[in-house]
């Protein structure tokens, strides 16, 4: 997805036009047991964005990963550190999404749940990952991993890649980058390293628990702009309750 969005850069007071969704630079390949987790969130079988496992049945993604999409174009294949080939691949029945996610006005809540026709059969290459109750400190070593694109403007990766950044304390990015973040949002980048296009979606992670969901940046690795996620902690509440909601539901969510 290509969405336009205008920021202001506070440091050089010029205006840039243009974000785009998340993606891995400067990775390196893992197989697919180091993140159990990750999910291939694919569009007419091709991998569109990332997803997460949450449980058996259901998955947590980017809201502008799902949003204007009908259920039944979406497939889900986990337990493969390829994403057009093994593991399970699984049809999705419904979803939700944040309701005050609202492309180009509004970046924020950029969360939706998704529910699979099927069960996910749990495995080594298959499980879920619980949800942060708080926020990570500034400087904390996290890691993003995903089958987006290996630089800006460059084709994906077929193989999963998983690359390590440092969570940048969040007034400095709102003060030096992205006057438009919100307090749901975290920030994280390093030199040469950053999630890119076909990433968004998927699981940043520290000390084993799902702190964050890639949803955007500029370009792909920019010096000036990390990348930036969702905060689970901040958005932990909607998110327990979605799921609940969605568990419950009988009929297709569009």
């Amino acid at each position: 997805m290509y969405i336009q969005w205008i920021v202001l850069f506070a440091s050089f007071g010029q205006i840039f036009a243009g974000w785009t969704p998340e993606r891995i630079v400067g990775g390196q390949s893992v197989k697919i047991s180091s993140v159990p987790w990750q999910a291939s969130l694919q569009v007419w079988g091709e991998h569109d964005c990332g997803a997460v496992i949450y449980s058996k049945q259901v998955l947590i993604t980017a809201a502008h990963c799902v949003v204007g999409r009908l259920p039944s174009i979406l497939t889900v294949r986990v337990g493969s550190s390829l994403w057009n080939s093994g593991g399970q691949l699984v049809n999705v029945s419904h979803y939700i999404a944040h309701e005050n996610y609202h492309l180009p006005a509004n970046e924020s809540n950029d969360v939706a749940v998704i529910r699979l026709q099927k069960p996910l059969r749990f495995n080594k290459n298959v499980k879920p990952i619980p949800l942060a109750t708080t926020s990570p400190a500034s400087g904390s070593l996290a890691i993003v991993s995903g089958w987006g694109s290996t630089g800006w403007q460059m084709a994906g990766s077929t193989n999963l890649l998983v690359v390590k950044l440092p969570i940048i304390d969040y007034e400095s990015c709102l003060k030096t980058a992205y006057q438009g973040i919100t307090d749901d949002m975290i920030c994280a980048a390093a030199p040469g390293k950053d999630s890119c296009s076909g990433d968004s979606g998927g699981p940043l992670v520290f000390g084993d628990q799902l702190v964050g969901i890639v949803s955007f940046g500029r370009d792909c690795a920019h010096p000036t702009y990390p990348g930036v996620y969702a905060d689970v902690a901040k958005l932990r509440p909607w998110l327990l309750q979605a799921i609940k909601r969605i568990q419950q539901a009988k009929q297709h969510i569009k």
